[in-house]
């Protein structure tokens, strides 16, 4: 006769804190969840961008998207770290997951009235909804994790004041709105930097590398989108040329996701110094891979003549976000490298902005991440035999 147990979910349990080092620590099915919810609001923050650029209103699109981008990347970063620390799986963490996702929604909902209105309130009563719950998971871990009181502490105090920011920004004449917005972010980036010093939270390496790896695939899937849309309208339109930009588009992305995964067992840093230029250095990587899916859209509409920009603006829409991505990659990943893996991301950065100023700008972009490619895997494998040797 065999005999099992079966694992009862507790409604309430105090936060004291995940080990480190705990073993198999993946992505939960919450997390998963509350990842796919955000693939709204970078869908609409991409599409967005995708739109403000083929108008040829180049400097709003920039500055639209970088903000709102802000906004989406602060809120999954927040809860990404938390949960990486202080994941009790109970019904009362669930339930506070299920109040952010709710948020992350109403954020995502506001996104196209930022950019065409600047109005920003939709996406800030999004983000009050999400933070409120951020503030009580914290006075839960403050109150469940005596150790680590002070730093929750300061955490929920930090998004409190910051928050009622957020708030009291909506009130201002419009002239205020950019300032204070700075402001804003710089006083939301410095709540970890001052609550960490106060003692490091419990996060597990391994996991925010997956974590983190997961969210690289989201934005990804945008830019497949933007290659969906240039061969569907190449079908409809009997337009040759843009099957060709299709097969560049895939290259491109292809190319993106073998730089960013030749290493998967890149681990952030333990420093806090470290770890918070990692996490926070993440934000040009995301925003760029998005940025690259709304680029390769435009350079559709451009051979479809739709587009209000000249074919080189339209190369500079991939070939730019491309060469953040490249030197965002290298500073967080792989500037420890020596000798030509040291200087080779930089170089394919510039020569990556050069591109739009050579027939089928895309294409030889395509082409130069092709290379980039090669020439890593020659030099991982050169270096694996001499290690061997």
């Amino acid at each position: 006769m065999t005999t099992s147990t079966t694992h009862v979910r507790s409604w309430y349990r105090p936060m004291r804190g995940r080990r480190p080092d705990e073993e198999h620590r993946v992505a939960t099915p919450l997390e998963l969840f509350f990842d796919l919810c955000f693939v709204v609001a970078v869908a609409q923050a991409s599409g967005s961008l995708h739109h403000d650029l083929s108008e040829n209103h180049l400097g709003h699109a920039v500055t639209s998207y970088l903000t709102v981008f802000f906004a989406i990347w602060w809120a999954w970063m927040n809860f990404t770290w938390f949960a990486s620390a202080y994941d009790t799986d109970d019904d009362v963490y669930r339930i506070t997951t299920l109040v952010q996702i709710a948020g992350a929604l109403i954020l995502a909902a506001g996104v196209p009235r930022a950019f065409t209105d600047a109005d920003f309130t939709t996406i800030t009563y999004g983000y009050v909804v999400m933070r409120l719950a951020t503030i009580v998971n914290w006075l839960r871990a403050a109150a469940g994790n005596p150790d680590r009181r002070a730093t929750a502490t300061t955490y929920a105090a930090g998004v409190l004041v910051v928050q009622l920011g957020w708030l009291l920004r909506l009130a201002l004449p419009d002239g205020w709105g950019q300032p204070a917005f700075l402001v804003l972010a710089l006083a939301d980036v410095l709540v970890p930097v001052v609550a960490e010093r106060l003692g490091k939270t419990s996060w597990h390496p391994h996991h925010i590398a997956e974590r983190y790896q997961l969210f690289t695939l989201i934005v990804l899937g945008e830019a497949i989108l933007a290659i969906s849309v240039a061969i569907q309208s190449g079908v409809d339109a009997g337009n040759p040329r843009l099957w060709w930009l299709a097969a560049a588009g895939a290259v491109i992305v292809f190319a993106l996701w073998w730089l960013y995964f030749d290493r998967p067992g890149q681990l952030p840093p333990g420093s806090l110094r470290g770890s918070l230029f990692w996490g926070y250095g993440h934000y040009l990587i995301f925003a760029a891979i998005a940025a690259v899916g709304a680029g390769l859209a435009v350079a559709v509409d451009q051979d479809l003549h739709v587009a209000h920009v000249s074919g080189r603006t339209a190369g500079y829409t991939v070939a730019v976000p491309v060469a953040v991505y490249l030197l965002a990659l290298w500073a967080l990943h792989l500037r420890w490298k020596r000798g030509l893996g040291l200087v080779l991301f930089p170089v394919a950065a510039v020569l990556a902005l050069v591109t739009p100023w050579l027939p089928a700008p895309v294409p030889v972009l395509a082409g130069l991440l092709f290379v980039l490619v090669v020439v890593t895997l020659v030099l991982r494998h050169h270096g694996a035999a001499d290690r061997t040797a």
